[in-house]
């Protein structure tokens, strides 16, 4: 890029998409802090603190433990809300110019909130998920969880770069 064309600050409305996604992940995250207090003082003093790859208890520990989680994702949700503010700091093709910045920000602020989003959704399961089984209420992931998470992160990357490209 130029080192004559700065990149402009442009104030863009949030979509209704990012509004979706922000009451769908927000929800359910808030949810499981909820939940967790409320099961709080059920919890046995070891819960699942670690999980294999096909979805199975490989470590347990103290309930305090937990608590990593929704600090974790905490930590993810004011991070990528600061990253999402400010799409003209993301990384661009040598092609962003005035004319297309614009789209370029609003493919990109849309994609860091779908992943922002998409990170507390599986917070809010996981959280969910552990205390379940600690409580004996559940049984475990599903072996499909980890393939599911993966795809679940990777096709909305891959939809923005295909999307990207399609910029001029």
């Amino acid at each position: 890029m130029s080192t004559s064309w700065k990149r402009p600050k442009i104030h863009i409305k949030k979509t209704k998409s990012e509004w979706t996604w922000d009451v769908i992940g927000y929800a359910l995250y808030l949810g499981s802090l909820i939940f967790l207090m409320v099961v709080w003082n059920m919890l046995p003093d070891e819960v699942p603190a670690h999980y294999n790859a096909i979805g199975e208890v490989d470590r347990w520990g103290s309930k305090w433990e937990f608590l990593i989680l929704p600090m974790i994702g905490a930590f993810l949700l004011v991070f990528l809300q600061l990253i999402e503010k400010y799409p003209e700091v993301h990384n661009y093709p040598a092609r962003l110019n005035e004319s297309n910045a614009e789209k370029f920000y609003l493919l990109s602020r849309k994609l860091v909130n779908q992943l922002k989003n998409i990170c507390l959704i599986l917070f809010a399961l996981i959280i969910y998920e552990s205390a379940s089984i600690a409580l004996g209420w559940g049984t475990g992931f599903s072996k499909w969880f980890l393939p599911l998470t993966i795809l679940g992160t990777g096709i909305p990357i891959i939809i923005g770069v295909m999307k990207q490209r399609k910029i001029k």
